[in-house]
């Protein structure tokens, strides 16, 4: 009887502690924003967007038309804008790239700018390894693992259907993840298919 409410009280401190925490708040790569309770680091960075070189975004300024449009990221990170020039946008959220041009559009030309951002069209991503078709492809909001793959013409007959190599976009180093159906893919992610060993 002893064991059994012992058992019965770490259960319950269990899920507390699960369900405790603060809510963190983040962008998705199709710019909405979502709560994630308790999120790690590796969960924000799967979840939250990040703004990179070749997305075309389209900026809104309330009641500036002429300042308002569509433009590309380019290679070295920035956007250029009409009025106040070149915007850094590499790195950044859409939250807080739309700080920045609401920043700059304060600096001495309107006084409470308000300015709108989304993402018109994200960067490819890149699949290679044991593929059929490796190479570039476009990026789709929701993108997973299994898609790419299929958008790659499917598995070899040597592939390793278990776990996927993933290099997010910005970052120097390859990341193991198990391969599942819910195995997400972000824009600009270099995607690897290993080699079973039989």
């Amino acid at each position: 009887m002893y064991r059994l409410l012992l058992a019965l009280a770490l259960a319950v401190s269990n899920v507390a502690c699960a369900t405790s925490g603060s809510a963190t708040s983040v962008v998705t790569a199709d710019g909405s924003e979502v709560l994630l309770a308790d999120a790690s680091q590796e969960q924000r960075e799967l979840v939250e967007y990040r703004l990179g070189s070749g997305d075309r975004l389209r900026v809104i300024v309330f009641g500036e038309d002429t300042l308002s449009g569509e433009y590309t990221v380019d290679g070295s990170g920035t956007v250029s804008l009409p009025l106040i020039g070149e915007v850094q946008a590499g790195g950044l959220s859409l939250r807080e790239f739309q700080r920045a041009v609401e920043a700059s559009l304060r600096d001495g030309y309107l006084n409470d700018p308000r300015v709108s951002a989304e993402v018109m069209n994200f960067r490819p991503f890149y699949i290679m390894g044991e593929v059929r078709e490796p190479g570039e492809y476009p990026f789709t909001s929701g993108l997973t693992v299994v898609n790419a793959v299929a958008t790659a013409g499917g598995f070899s007959y040597r592939a390793n259907t278990r776990i996927v190599f993933i290099k997010r976009a910005g970052s120097d180093r390859e990341v193991q993840y198990p391969l599942t159906v819910n195995t997400p893919v972000q824009p600009g992610d270099t995607i690897r298919i290993g080699e079973r060993f039989f």
